[in-house]
């Protein structure tokens, strides 16, 4: 993935979840870079205090576990403006249990919902607009989690790794469908949209060290650092990133 800063001017960017530590730095990135951001969340309140402040962000709420209201949304947005260029999906959680026989439903469907069933409405919804984009881009962060699941994890663990499996059917039909079009004399030609897995030890942001300065945080990625990685997607040609699983942890 290309290092480079690239201007985002002209595009329109999706960050779900965006109240978040996380949500917070990717929207102020993108935001800086030029594009336009759309910041989802469920809560207004939330929304405002996060990014509120930021001039050309453009706060909407929205269920994200509703299907026809992410659909909804979806039209809205199309309506709004000129193209829709990134899905940014930063909406999850993490749940953990004493073992095996500790992995509760609650707990599952809690995560199910929050890690999966959004990603599956928001991919849905805006996949025509993304499919249609001269930079559409996808991102999700998983966990290193799936590489090494742990009995206390494993739910958590089991949903990270259907989410990816999920961005890499994504990133499938990003692929066929644009060569299924066919229309080799167009500007665009070719793959222009990708899906990508930006995986993850854990996210840490200068509140939680300040909140508790005697940990080290070992191989935990600072959110400033995943919005650059998610600003550096669309440096990259779609076929380079499309369907790849990059790791930032350290």
């Amino acid at each position: 993935m290309s290092s480079a800063s690239p201007a985002l001017d002209g595009l329109t960017v999706v960050v779900a979840g965006a109240a978040s530590a996380s949500g917070i730095a990717c929207a102020s990135l993108l935001s800086r870079h030029g594009a336009a951001v759309v910041a989802i969340g469920s809560h207004a309140g939330r929304l405002q205090d996060a990014l509120g402040h930021l001039d050309g962000v453009d706060l909407r709420v929205c269920n994200l576990t509703d299907a026809p209201a992410v659909t909804d949304l979806s039209h809205f947005l199309a309506a709004d403006y000129p193209s829709l260029d990134g899905l940014i999906h930063l909406v999850g959680g993490w749940r953990g249990g004493s073992g095996i026989t500790g992995q509760t439903d609650d707990d599952y469907e809690l995560l199910h919902t929050s890690v999966l069933t959004t990603l599956r409405n928001t991919t849905r919804a805006f996949y025509p607009s993304l499919l249609a984009s001269a930079r559409g881009r996808v991102a999700i962060v998983s966990s290193t989690a799936v590489d090494s699941p742990t009995a206390a994890a494993a739910s958590y663990a089991a949903l990270k790794s259907a989410a990816e499996t999920w961005t890499r059917a994504v990133a499938d039909g990003f692929r066929r469908d644009r060569e299924a079009a066919g229309d080799n004399t167009a500007p665009s030609a070719g793959q222009t949209s990708a899906a990508t897995i930006l995986v993850v030890k854990a996210l840490v942001d200068d509140a939680l060290r300040a909140a508790h300065p005697e940990r080290k945080f070992p191989g935990y990625t600072h959110v400033d650092d995943l919005a650059a990685a998610v600003v550096g997607l669309y440096a990259a040609e779609a076929q380079t990133v499309n369907g790849q699983r990059i790791i930032l942890s350290s």
